[in-house]
């Protein structure tokens, strides 16, 4: 396809996309009052405010689409494979297919983990902190904004393995280099710890590193797996050429 093809396809996609997400927004919004329930719980006994007339309506859209977009995930990103599949061979695009579903599982993975591990120690110590000087009114829409960013992002990095194995089948990654970038990996994972973590805690920084490290040896088992079906592969087509 020339380049005008290729922004009718991006158009067109995206057009879907869009469709899509409005659909599952919109379903979203019925349920936003279950969903606050659920996002509230780890803020304990806290009493939310809003000091706005039109703050709770930003909220309420805001979890909507945070909820409509996690729904369109598997769709989105199968709208993006669609796009690169005329780069992929027949056989990458059947692992493109095996992968969309551990694609939404792993994100699944990540959010439990956010919610259950993540988000109770980190929201015991923002809420606690200072108390003593002064008695804490949290707005509902910073509150549910930080929640959300926060499973959010642990729910792209535990995308991890499932990218990495899909980039090694293709042969933009190794095995090796993988293994040969542990060290930084592992000091990466401590970084984004203390960052993703607002406590200061080491024991709720590590909570959140050990997991990232477990995830990326997981990512180096998988594309050494992967990596020896490509070796065991290859010698057999040169041989029948």
């Amino acid at each position: 396809m020339n380049l005008a093809e290729h922004f009718a396809e991006i158009r067109q996609r995206l057009i879907k996309s869009a469709v899509v997400l409005t659909i599952t927004t919109a379903i979203s919004f019925v349920f936003v009052g279950r969903v606050f329930d659920f996002l509230i719980r780890p803020a304990g006994d806290i009493h939310l405010i809003y000091i706005e007339m039109t703050e709770m309506i930003g909220v309420y859209m805001q979890t909507a689409l945070v909820c409509g977009l996690i729904l369109a995930m598997p769709f989105l990103v199968y709208q993006i494979m669609m796009f690169v599949s005329p780069a992929l061979t027949h056989q990458e695009k059947k692992y493109v297919y095996i992968a969309l579903p551990f694609i939404t599982l792993m994100f699944a993975g990540g959010v439990v983990f956010g919610y259950f591990v993540l988000l109770p120690p980190a929201m015991k110590f923002l809420i606690t902190f200072g108390s003593d000087i002064a008695t804490p009114q949290i707005r509902i829409g910073n509150y549910i904004a930080l929640i959300t960013r926060m499973l959010l992002v642990t729910g792209i990095v535990f995308e991890t393995p499932v990218v990495i194995t899909f980039l090694s089948r293709l042969g933009v990654v190794t095995p090796m280099w993988l293994s040969s970038k542990r060290g930084w990996a592992f000091v990466g994972a401590f970084i984004f710890s203390a960052i993703l973590t607002p406590t200061i805690d080491p024991i709720n920084q590590s909570l959140v590193a050990i997991p990232l490290i477990i995830l990326y040896e997981m990512s180096i088992w998988l594309s050494k797996l992967v990596y020896r079906r490509n070796t065991k592969i290859v010698p057999v087509s040169i041989g029948n050429a």
